[in-house]
């Protein structure tokens, strides 16, 4: 590969959108990547549920996409650190698992994501470890010799333990263990970089502290955008219990995609498909975003499963839910421009009252021709004329600006 052509192919990497942070220097990075070094990647995963999401499939892509680079790529499982429980974005301690659950959790992770990653290389293959390998045989002095490494005030920084100090909320003493746990998953695997979510980073860094002083090597920490809607910013995260999962059938993955809001169409788009970019901005051209939404889940579902399936999923959505889910003779509403969704429902019947309106939009039971609409001061535009929308399983209107 000339050096022309694989610097082409990590700008691609570097510039899509996806990688946000880079400690500590995105020249630096690259630098690194355009000396000829056969990097060790890795990025790691608590069983915390039975499925992966597409959160985290954006990240295993551009993880793919580096080892086809060359260099050697780590799919994580922290089946001991699970266990533990990540204190991260957390306004409250984490539910401890058992081992039981931990294993119950990432037994089927391999086979749902097969298709987006080569776990089968025969020279490079994409890798498995689990920190329970290493983690479950730390003895207590070696936990200790790990903790001097760090003070009281460091982990106290953090905004999930300073927000909860100043609520009066509970802090436990092993919620500090996890990213000193984090942090030796790396120095254990003896890693060049370690790419995480943003809520991560703190983690990362530990783990970049000990390669340091342990190893004293330099351990770069990139962190990837999290998949979050473009207009309410609302995240993609299994603890939220939101998200689309690996685990469903190309008929429901299909349709999970068709019930995201627009402003989560350029992000999936980006995130999870192998779209170019040039091709994602055509697609977002499209007049009606609907039209972009099922090009979306077509290119998500042939991902995950294959063409055919995909093409079977879209056919079943559009006979199934286009054609004959709205009825034909759906009440009409006159109304104008600039409404506000909750003063249309309650005009139309649709809700009790706002406080309802608001209830049910955010309940995610409300949606423009297809697209569900998430921000509780949504407006009308003038390209809502001749739309439906729908208000639960049985109430339809037809608007008429």
């Amino acid at each position: 590969m000339t050096d022309k052509k694989l610097e082409q192919q990590i700008d691609e990497i570097l510039d899509r959108g996806v990688l946000k942070d880079f400690l500590p220097t995105k020249e630096k990075f690259k630098e690194r990547l355009l000396s000829g070094d056969k990097l060790k990647f890795y990025m790691g995963f608590d069983p915390t549920a039975k499925s992966l999401h597409l959160g985290h499939a954006q990240n295993l892509l551009v993880l793919e996409d580096f080892r086809q680079l060359g260099h050697q790529v780590i799919f994580l499982i922290g089946d001991f650190t699970g266990m533990i429980g990540d204190p991260s974005d957390k306004s409250s301690t984490r539910v401890k698992q058992t081992v039981a659950d931990v294993q119950a959790n990432f037994k089927d992770w391999k086979n749902q994501v097969k298709n987006i990653v080569d776990f089968d290389d025969a020279e490079n293959p994409f890798l498995i470890k689990y920190n329970s390998d290493w983690l479950g045989k730390l003895d207590l002095a070696e936990v200790l010799e790990l903790a001097s490494n760090f003070t009281v005030q460091q982990m106290l920084e953090r905004d999930m333990f300073e927000n909860r100090i100043k609520d009066g909320k509970p802090i436990y003493l092993h919620e500090f263990l996890y990213p000193l746990m984090q942090g030796y998953d790396s120095v254990a695997m003896d890693v060049d970089v370690e790419m995480c979510g943003t809520d991560q980073i703190f983690n990362a860094l530990a783990g970049r502290t000990l390669m340091q002083k342990l190893k004293g090597k330099e351990k770069f920490v990139i962190a990837n955008n999290m998949i979050a809607d473009e207009i309410t910013g609302q995240l993609m995260s299994k603890s939220n219990n939101t998200g689309i999962f690996l685990d469903l059938v190309p008929t429901d993955l299909f349709g999970a995609v068709m019930s995201q809001s627009d402003g989560m169409i350029r992000p999936l788009a980006v995130g999870c498909t192998r779209l170019s970019l040039e091709n994602i901005e055509e697609m977002m051209k499209v007049e009606n975003p609907r039209d972009a939404k099922i090009e979306l889940a077509f290119e998500i579902t042939k991902l995950f499963h294959d063409e055919q399936k995909a093409q079977e999923a879209k056919d079943f959505f559009i006979n199934t839910f286009s054609k004959k889910e709205i009825p034909e003779d759906v009440a009409v509403y006159n109304s104008q421009e600039g409404i506000d969704i909750l003063e249309l429902l309650v005009s139309v019947e649709g809700a009790s009252s706002k406080g309802d309106a608001r209830r049910k939009i955010e309940q995610g039971g409300v949606s423009i021709d297809g697209n569900t609409i998430t921000d509780t001061k949504y407006a009308l535009v003038a390209g809502d004329d001749g739309k439906v929308v729908k208000v639960g399983k049985k109430f339809f209107i037809k608007l008429e600006l």
